[in-house]
């Protein structure tokens, strides 16, 4: 007897046209998404469309940040995939009705809005306290490097810049001294009458760049100089009266040889990552231990996480309007002014001292702080209250990184980079908030 199959008519058409959202089951993220995003206040989106008198009709804000949203959740970061996804993903289609926007379209919208992004993330936040998700007894804090949109390779020091921008003026004015022999010898042959002004292109070439060093040169001397007068020096350190003692290595406002600045994003550092040394930001997270919910978030240029943490905790009081009551925090937090910092706020903290080469870390006697956070650490209700910091943050960063595969920026610049990673930790909110509605 012959197998009966069930029918399959490819090429059949329907009488009725069936809906979009029934390709889709009940609980899936694009319906959370969308939703959620209809539940927020948009009007900031919309504002920048108000009275501007334009003939085209825009995309409806609202459809955009629920693909830009629901593209970050899935790990769609980039506005011609989103673009394409568009075309031949089912979800993508649902949340567009339809609309097609290019990935100009796509690209313009996010950089548009990248400060409502936060505000975004913020209302998110908020609506999981309302909802009873968020307790914010104890957060866990913690930092990983991101990799910028920018190769490290596009970098330069000071002291190649110092190099580099000599031998390209000797280049430029021996390119300018045979243009002159040229042009005499040209004006002997063809005329005074003759075009000979234009700019030979390895001029141009090498002028560009010149100005490319010169301009890094300025941004690098402007950090030092900031830096300077922030420990106390003054350019006139070296020329006051009875100054004794060795001179400074280097002047006021020059820095190191060894210091870099990137060409393609100014703004970003050399950091050491899992891969070695890249060019990167050091993006920083506080999250709720019960919800597992990222509530505040930080992008910042230096690879230490210490100065980060008590803005962390001030950025949790202001998106929840409370502070935490107990901080978990690895060693790379760890500084006298910020163990004493929480305990002038009444906050119980718990951050690791960390080792000195393998060996318990020195503490001065004068680091009072530090000495009882030790004592606290050694005993067995510390070391148990630690442990829990890892199942807190570090599965947040997992996630982030792995599930969603967000490991690069896509944006250029500290502001820029700052509000794409309010939108990252969004949409992993979003995620996060699905499962746990789901539960309940």
């Amino acid at each position: 007897m012959s197998t009966s199959f069930r029918p399959y008519h490819p090429d059949q058409s329907l009488l009725l046209p069936p809906s979009p959202r029934e390709w889709l089951p009940e609980d899936h993220l694009a319906f959370f998404v969308s939703d959620t995003v209809d539940a927020l206040d948009l009007s900031a989106f919309y504002e920048r469309y108000e009275g501007d008198g334009r003939r085209n009709q825009p995309f409806d804000p609202r459809m955009m940040v629920k693909l830009l949203v629901y593209g970050y959740a899935t790990g769609t970061f980039s506005s011609r995939r989103i673009a394409a996804r568009l075309q031949d993903d089912v979800a993508f289609r649902v949340l567009s009705a339809g609309n097609c926007p290019a990935h100009r379209t796509i690209a313009e919208f996010r950089q548009r809005h990248l400060s409502e992004f936060e505000s975004l993330f913020i209302q998110v936040v908020r609506m999981a306290g309302e909802l009873g998700l968020l307790k914010l007894g104890t957060i866990a804090v913690d930092g990983s490097k991101v990799k910028a949109n920018a190769s490290k390779r596009k970098a330069m020091s000071y002291g190649r810049m110092v190099q580099e921008e000599k031998r390209l003026k000797r280049e430029i004015r021996a390119i300018l001294r045979r243009a002159k022999k040229t042009d005499a010898h040209e004006d002997v042959e063809f005329g005074p009458d003759f075009r000979g002004d234009e700019l030979p292109e390895e001029l141009a070439r090498r002028q560009s760049r010149l100005e490319q060093i010169q301009a890094a040169k300025k941004r690098l001397e402007a950090r030092q100089e900031e830096a300077d007068r922030a420990s106390g020096r003054s350019p006139d350190d070296e020329d006051k009266p009875g100054k004794s003692g060795p001179k400074f290595k280097r002047r006021f406002g020059h820095p190191p040889d060894h210091t870099q600045d990137n060409f393609t994003d100014p703004d970003s550092r050399i950091m050491k990552d899992s891969r070695g040394f890249e060019q990167c930001y050091n993006a920083q997270i506080a999250v709720d231990s019960d919800a597992q919910m990222i509530v505040a978030v930080g992008v910042t240029q230096t690879p230490s996480d210490q100065p980060e943490l008590l803005p962390l905790i001030d950025k949790v009081h202001a998106v929840t309007g409370q502070g935490p009551n107990r901080v978990l925090a690895d060693a790379g937090y760890r500084s006298e002014k910020n163990l004493r910092a929480l305990q002038e706020r009444g906050i119980d903290g718990y951050v690791a001292i960390g080792r000195d080469n393998g060996k318990p870390m020195k503490i001065r006697e004068e680091q009072i702080a530090t000495l009882q956070m030790d004592r606290k650490m050694r005993t067995k209700r510390g070391r148990a209250r630690y442990r829990k910091r890892k199942g807190i943050a570090e599965p947040v960063f997992g996630w982030i990184k792995s599930c969603m595969g967000f490991r690069n920026f896509s944006l250029r610049g500290h502001e820029k980079v700052t509000a794409e990673w309010c939108l990252v930790s969004l949409a992993m909110n979003l995620r996060r908030l699905n499962e746990r509605m789901a539960w309940t």
